[in-house]
């Protein structure tokens, strides 16, 4: 079993920062890639950011120069630094994990945080 935990989740003004982390611990063989997604109230989860093992980060156009997402491979930990915040980046964070099994048969599969709330005010 995996378990994945994010904090850093607050209230911040229009124009503020605010660092979210997540934490992933347990039967872990090794991490494909890791990122966030987000789900504001009345819209469909979407994509913030992901990061692979080498490195490789991809954003959601919205957010592009504003955050920045970062891994450390041997803590299997991933944050993300948001800036500039706006209104509109009030959602609930989740983590996700993406693990691989010593079985190379055995597909990956992705595992969840339970979200952390950022709230954005104008």
């Amino acid at each position: 079993q995996v378990h994945v935990v994010e904090s850093g989740g607050g209230l911040v003004q229009a124009g503020g920062s605010l660092r979210l982390s997540c934490a992933a611990s347990g039967s872990i063989f090794s991490i494909n890639a890791m990122g966030w997604y987000r789900q504001a109230p009345g819209k469909q989860r979407e994509l913030v950011a992901v990061i692979s093992s080498g490195g490789t980060t991809n954003y959601a156009d919205s957010v592009k120069g504003r955050f920045t997402i970062s891994r450390d491979n041997a803590k299997n930990t991933v944050c993300l630094q948001m800036n500039s915040l706006k209104p509109e980046d009030t959602a609930v964070y989740y983590c996700y994990v993406r693990t691989r099994s010593r079985l190379p048969w055995v597909p990956e599969y992705d595992y969840w945080g339970r979200g952390t709330q950022v709230t954005v005010s104008s």
